[in-house]
């Protein structure tokens, strides 16, 4: 089945589901990848500070796959917001990848208690990634309203994807709200919850209503709010069973369940980006 696409602010276009590598360790990363691949997904989401760059890249390779035929999504690590550092990194992440193209570059983490505060300089470094031909487009993971606000402020150019936590329990709405304001898409990280979300009675419930897995449940959710949902798995069942979430809808009356589990900022699982600073 063909996976529905998102258009970007810059008018390129984006698989809404993709696979995501969070902790697909290096020693198995070649073999998942790759059997995520022939399974289907076209959307890979990985990351510097993953440590499996370079195996992601060897499965696109191996895959047979055209390179027009995969989006690829890496993240600036931690350590690298300094210009010079930025621009080196991203060598190394097209090296590793063996692309000479990436489709989309994300600031992981805004980190305003780093660098004096200045993350608007390492999103000028990403501006310039586009502007050398080596990046299509450019986005932020973790950016909270007012660092949205900063960057935009500074530059006149909205990233093209926000990555934040989002999931049945923590909806984030705030981020969510002020992406979609300027124009720019949400993906969602932790779409399952870290996995609590599949036990939950009420997507349970709806799952045996269906007929369908808790996780395609879920997912469902994720995309029926036109968000852009990535998970993982190691396991061939499971990344199909993923995979086969567009030919069913969640009702209203199913929708507005899934979305009365929300805890607000007690159901966030990750670090508040205001607060995180680990490099």
């Amino acid at each position: 089945m063909t996976t529905p696409t998102i258009t970007l602010n810059n008018g390129t276009i984006i698989p809404q589901l993709g696979f995501g590598t969070f902790q697909v360790f290096a020693d198995d990363a070649v073999e998942t990848v790759g059997t995520a691949l022939d399974v289907g997904f076209r959307h890979i989401d990985t990351a510097q500070g993953y440590g499996n760059e370079e195996e992601v890249g060897e499965a696109i390779a191996n895959s047979g796959l055209a390179r027009e035929e995969v989006y690829v999504t890496s993240k600036l690590t931690n350590s690298m917001h300094a210009r010079d550092d930025a621009l080196r990194s991203f060598d190394e992440t097209l090296t590793k990848l063996r692309l000479d193209r990436l489709d989309l570059f994300l600031i992981h983490w805004p980190l305003p208690t780093r660098y004096n505060g200045d993350f608007v300089s390492t999103w000028k470094v990403m501006l310039e990634l586009i502007e050398d031909g080596r990046l299509t487009s450019a986005g932020v993971s973790n950016f909270e309203p007012e660092h949205l606000t900063r960057i935009i402020d500074a530059t006149g150019i909205s990233p093209a994807v926000n990555q934040i936590e989002a999931h049945p329990y923590f909806h984030n709405d705030d981020a969510r709200r002020a992406s979609r304001s300027h124009g720019i898409a949400v993906e969602a990280w932790g779409p399952l919850a870290k996995g609590e979300a599949l036990g939950d009675p009420v997507v349970r419930d709806i799952a045996a209503e269906i007929n369908r897995a808790p996780s395609q449940v879920v997912l469902r959710w994720h995309i029926q709010r036109g968000d852009i949902v990535f998970p993982k798995s190691n396991h061939r069942e499971r990344m199909i069973e993923n995979l086969a979430v567009f030919d069913f809808e969640l009702t209203d009356d199913q929708v507005a369940r899934i979305d009365a589990l929300d805890k607000g900022e007690a159901g966030r699982q990750g670090p508040n980006p205001n607060t995180f600073d680990r490099v």
